[in-house]
């Protein structure tokens, strides 16, 4: 996933919030959900993505891809680090864990929302809700495969959409 799309994606969103400070956006699959370091605040999300096994390239869609966003404001400084959970084919054995995949328009919802809570985390305002949905594509309405989530397996995947602390 290029981080240069979610960063351009990023910026044009707290631009379109009147946000005069400069935020920037880095993958980092070390941080842990619901304790994120001291100063920063949390935003969990489920959202929808797609997958590719590298061995077979059979593909699936899934609406339950935990995305986990630390971010925190230092003087006219703001970082956001991302984790996206992974999962993985239930055809091969030994698979290997995938990244997701996600729509420019899913980003797009995504980071929408995620500076809907810095606007309230960050600069105590009241964003208000724009309450865009993801863009689902293909088929979606099967089961969670707890089995291959990267989420179930460390015991945070949730049934809710969103988790804020």
């Amino acid at each position: 996933m290029d981080l240069q799309e979610w960063a351009s994606i990023l910026q044009n969103t707290i631009e379109e919030h009147d946000i005069e400070d400069t935020w920037s956006i880095e993958f980092d699959n070390d941080i842990s959900p619901d304790h994120p370091a001291r100063g920063w605040q949390q935003y969990i999300s489920g959202a929808f993505a797609r997958f590719m096994c590298s061995k077979c390239k059979r593909t699936w869609p899934s609406k339950r891809v935990l995305v986990v966003f630390h971010m925190r404001l230092l003087e006219d400084k703001g970082m956001v680090k991302v984790k996206r959970y992974r999962q993985e084919c239930k055809r091969c054995v030994q698979s290997t864990m995938e990244e997701p995949h996600f729509k420019t328009e899913n980003i797009e919802v995504l980071l929408e929302k995620l500076v809907e809570k810095i606007l309230v985390k960050c600069y105590n305002k009241d964003a208000g809700e724009k309450n865009m949905p993801f863009h689902l594509e293909g088929r979606s309405d099967g089961p969670h495969e707890a089995a291959h989530c990267e989420a179930c397996k460390h015991g945070i995947c949730r049934q809710v959409t969103t988790k804020e602390t």
